[in-house]
């Protein structure tokens, strides 16, 4: 599989985990990335917890891989009570990191992480989203915090795309881009890493 990221998504139904790791798949795609990105679906319904995957390739044929992610490089918590009923360290490279949707401090997440060892960063999406969107829908930092962490794409890049998409798809909304782009750009630069 060559130069692979392996990325889970841990959320909860409707906010969003879900589109961000299709938004991830899309801009990796769009950079010339081979990748995948899926949700795993249960009965599933508003508030349930729920995961998604991205698998993201340097060039070649991409993956062969079409399972669940076991051993992630990193993982996203978009909610942060999951860490209380869910191990989303399960697996998880102490090379790699988690990134948690909290006010908290990585050194006070990581209390909670089961004895993980590896790299534990933190933002505020709820916050950020509240300020730039008007309501709290942390996938969007969350998605930039996923970016700025593990690298899988160039920032700048990523940004320029993000844009472009978002200024397609809410062609008549100006105002929902301008929002989205930044929360984007202030979850990049509130995160925190301990």
């Amino acid at each position: 599989m060559g130069n692979t990221v392996e990325i889970r998504w841990h959320g909860r139904g409707g906010q969003g985990a879900k589109t961000a790791c299709l938004l991830l798949a899309d801009a990796a795609f769009n950079s010339g990335k081979q990748v995948q990105g899926f949700p795993e679906y249960g009965p599933e319904r508003m508030g349930a917890p729920i995961t998604a995957y991205n698998r993201i390739s340097e060039g070649g044929s991409g993956s062969s891989v079409h399972s669940n992610i076991y051993n992630p490089d990193f993982v996203v918590v978009v909610d942060e009570t999951l860490l209380k009923s869910v191990d989303v360290t399960a697996g998880l490279s102490e090379n790699g990191a988690i990134i948690v949707n909290s006010r908290k401090s990585p050194a006070e997440v990581r209390r909670q992480l089961r004895g993980y060892k590896g790299k534990v960063c933190t933002v505020d999406a709820g916050s950020i989203s509240q300020e730039t969107l008007g309501r709290n829908i942390p996938n969007t930092p969350m998605l930039a915090a996923a970016v700025e962490v593990s690298h899988v794409i160039d920032k700048d890049r990523f940004l320029a795309d993000m844009e472009g998409s978002l200024r397609h798809k809410f062609a008549s909304k100006p105002q929902v881009v301008e929002g989205n782009m930044r929360a984007l750009r202030m979850s990049m630069k509130q995160l925190k890493v301990g």
